[in-house]
């Protein structure tokens, strides 16, 4: 029987499983059939997108003719070969010393065995590769506390890095120093700065729903009705699939979210209904909503230009965007009465301080405080 040995490939971009396998014209035709699985020739071979279900479905579809090899996908959640090709890249740019070089390797490798997400490995590795440029010759292992105290000082007095930036590259450092190099507590003498509180930025009600009903195109009304009724990122909505809408339980399954986790959020009966005229239009097949090709979802970027033309005409700050429903759909509910804590649960948020800025741009507690100078003009006109 013949074997098909899957690995991780980065394709376009994108994240996919590379199927190799010796050249079998009936196991062509079976991956022809395949909707999710595509030939490309830079790959010589047959690729997938990333997804447990549809390796499922190519399992059960191959069993007659041939054995999944699924060993490799199993040692990380991502694939090793993508973050070192990209590792080489930078290092072949910045041209980093050989002891520095060996370190990064091992950065990256704790990262991928721990399981961060991919934005938060390409954020931790360019920040921790620009530290590296920095010290040139110096190892970054031989670093005492101190040492590392004068770079950050560095960050703030001479590089003017905003307080957000010196909190990504703590954190990049904080991993390498107390999770790659074992010394506890390193950072334990290191203050950090105070962030600065940025309050969400609101869309009112009448304005989202004005939005939302002038859109014409089906596809782009179903994907912002979506978003905003359930509050979800727009990773999080154009990552959605078909089998994730339960109409049976009116809830919506939000998989493998910020944090690597999943959660349920209401599914409103107008998104519903929505859903099932964009279905009957466009019948989707895996993603909810597909891009150019069946097999993937569509980009982020994209639902982030049909927002802005749905809002463009309604003189909204230019601060404004995609979050700004989620940041809405939050603020709306507390606003009509619902508990923080179930607002906390429907957001998907660790910690209800993140949930509680929508208290302080809520109309329905601000409404209730009266400006000392209406008070003071109320009575001279009583």
């Amino acid at each position: 029987m013949l074997t098909i040995n899957c690995t991780y490939c980065n394709y376009k971009g994108k994240e996919m499983i590379l199927l190799q396998s010796p050249k079998n014209v009936p196991l062509n035709i079976v991956f022809r059939h395949l909707q999710f699985v595509v030939y490309s020739n830079t790959l010589k071979g047959w690729y997938m997108p990333k997804d447990k279900v549809l390796l499922q479905q190519l399992i059960h579809a191959t069993a007659a003719i041939a054995t999944v090899n699924i060993a490799n996908l199993m040692l990380t959640t991502k694939a090793i070969s993508i973050e070192i090709s990209n590792k080489m890249a930078v290092v072949q740019h910045q041209r980093l010393s050989t002891d520095n070089i060996a370190q990064l390797e091992l950065f990256l490798q704790a990262l991928l065995l721990k399981g961060y997400s991919a934005s938060t490995i390409r954020t931790y590795k360019n920040e921790f590769c620009v530290y590296l440029q920095t010290l040139k010759e110096v190892p970054a292992y031989s670093l005492t506390t101190q040492r590392v105290k004068d770079y950050l000082q560095y960050c703030h007095t001479a590089l003017n890095l905003t307080e957000s930036t010196i909190h990504s590259r703590m954190n990049a450092l904080k991993f390498y120093y107390e999770q790659v190099q074992k010394k506890e507590k390193f950072f334990w003498e290191i203050p950090r700065p105070k962030k600065r509180i940025i309050l969400p930025k609101v869309i009112s009600e009448e304005k989202i729903l004005k939005g939302l009903l002038s859109i014409e195109n089906l596809k782009h009304r179903a994907l912002l009705f979506t978003a905003y009724s359930a509050g979800l990122r727009v990773s999080e909505v154009v990552s959605l699939k078909v089998t994730d809408i339960d109409s049976d339980r009116m809830q919506i399954r939000v998989e493998n979210a910020k944090g690597k986790k999943d959660r349920m959020v209401t599914l409103a009966k107008a998104t519903l209904q929505i859903l099932r005229d964009y279905f009957i239009e466009y019948k989707p097949t895996h993603y909810l909503f597909e891009g150019k090709h069946q097999q993937e979802h569509l980009a982020t970027r994209t639902a982030q230009k049909i927002f802005q033309q749905a809002y463009k005409s309604m003189q909204l700050p230019a601060s404004i965007s995609f979050h700004s429903l989620r940041h809405s759909y939050a603020t709306h509910l507390l606003e009509n009465g619902t508990d923080i804590k179930f607002i906390q649960e429907l957001l998907g948020h660790n910690d209800i301080k993140t949930t509680l800025r929508y208290t302080h741009v809520s109309k329905k507690e601000l409404g209730k405080i009266e400006s000392p100078l209406d008070k003071i003009m109320r009575q001279l006109s009583e």
